[in-house]
């Protein structure tokens, strides 16, 4: 792993494509499965048969021995592309998570898009709505004290309460989260330089836009998308390329409901997905983890090695590809843009949807 020595620490990034030089990437480390609390219940009621299925909160060691052994091969290809990689400290969090409202149990460390979202030179903790990963971000406090150190923002949004109220459960078919306060996983965010696409949807409100926007400041413009996907996150229904070229879910995304600031980008429509699934549990994430790729510049991917007509389409495109295989990332529940967080790009603040 590329060290730091005399380099300044900084936070820079504008979008989810241009030349990558510093990234945070996730553990696997003391993963557990989620406590089936009454949140996780509302945002994710089709997880329950999976939660519930043992009495072990622990994923079994191979689960946790092999992806270290996919992020150690997936950190090596950065080293070697010369990008500085950090990674969180690996906290085994003892017992229950208590406030004053609720208890839970922690989850994990293994998605830092989750937690934290880079913009500009500015890290913000968000408002997760999920109670087990309340205190998720205490993992990455070493790390954002540096930023911090080295002229970087730090910012942390309203902590939820994330009272029983919060949550709409009168229609299972369609989770949501309630206008009472601002909640959202930064996962529910893409960067588009000056445009902010922002999911609607069981991870994120309203009211969670309406925050981000005001803490932005005019320089940028969050679009809320609803109608398009109600369930957990954006980055495996809508992947950004490049300037003008965005790959989709067709199961999700359409003409009619394709975020309007995409409206004049070329679209790649997602072929039909192979299905990875290595370990014995059932998988926490649909078979469209497959595109949830990461860009290293805008020719360059690294993507799901099982994915091989997706691969072959984005070569067609012009865009390199470094096939890389995360054998439990469907039973953890997150891919290779899940797992990572990117904190600095090559590239200015720009418009790319005028």
């Amino acid at each position: 792993m590329k060290m730091l020595t005399n380099r300044k620490i900084s936070v820079e990034v504008y979008n989810e494509w241009d030349p990558l030089e510093e990234v945070i990437v996730g553990s696997a480390k003391h993963a557990q499965l989620p406590y089936f609390d009454h949140g996780m219940n509302a945002i994710e009621p089709n997880t329950r048969h999976i939660i519930e299925s043992t009495d072990d909160r622990r994923y079994p060691a191979k689960v946790i021995e092999e992806t270290e052994e996919d992020l150690a091969r997936f950190i090596e290809i950065l080293d070697r592309l010369g990008i500085t990689v950090r990674r969180p400290k690996s906290i085994d969090f003892p017992g229950l998570v208590r406030t004053p409202f609720w208890e839970s149990e922690y989850y994990f460390q293994y998605c830092p898009r989750d937690v934290l979202l880079a913009i500009g030179d500015t890290v913000i903790e968000s408002p997760n709505p999920f109670r087990s990963r309340y205190f998720e971000s205490m993992a990455y406090r070493d790390i954002i004290v540096g930023y911090l150190k080295h002229g970087s923002r730090w910012l942390s949004a309203p902590k939820p309460s994330l009272r029983d109220e919060l949550y709409e459960t009168s229609n299972p078919e369609q989770p949501t989260l309630r206008e009472i306060e601002p909640a959202f996983d930064a996962a529910n965010v893409l960067r588009l330089g000056r445009d902010i696409l922002y999911l609607v949807s069981s991870t994120g409100n309203e009211l969670g836009a309406q925050w981000l926007q005001s803490t932005l400041g005019p320089e940028y413009r969050v679009h809320p998308c609803r109608d398009l996907y109600c369930g957990s996150h954006i980055d495996t229904t809508l992947a950004p390329i490049r300037p003008g070229l965005v790959l989709i879910n067709p199961e999700r995304v359409n003409k009619d409901n394709l975020p309007a600031p995409l409206r004049g980008w070329e679209v790649i429509v997602a072929p039909e997905m192979e299905v990875v699934h290595y370990s014995n549990l059932a998988p926490s994430a649909s078979i469209w983890l497959g595109i949830n790729l990461l860009m290293l510049s805008p020719n360059l991917a690294v993507v799901d090695a099982d994915q091989a007509r997706l691969i072959r389409l984005l070569e067609r495109h012009r865009v390199e590809v470094i096939p890389l295989r995360l054998r439990h990332g469907r039973t953890l529940g997150g891919g290779f843009h899940c797992v990572t967080l990117d904190v600095r790009r090559r590239g200015k603040l720009e418009s790319y949807c005028d």
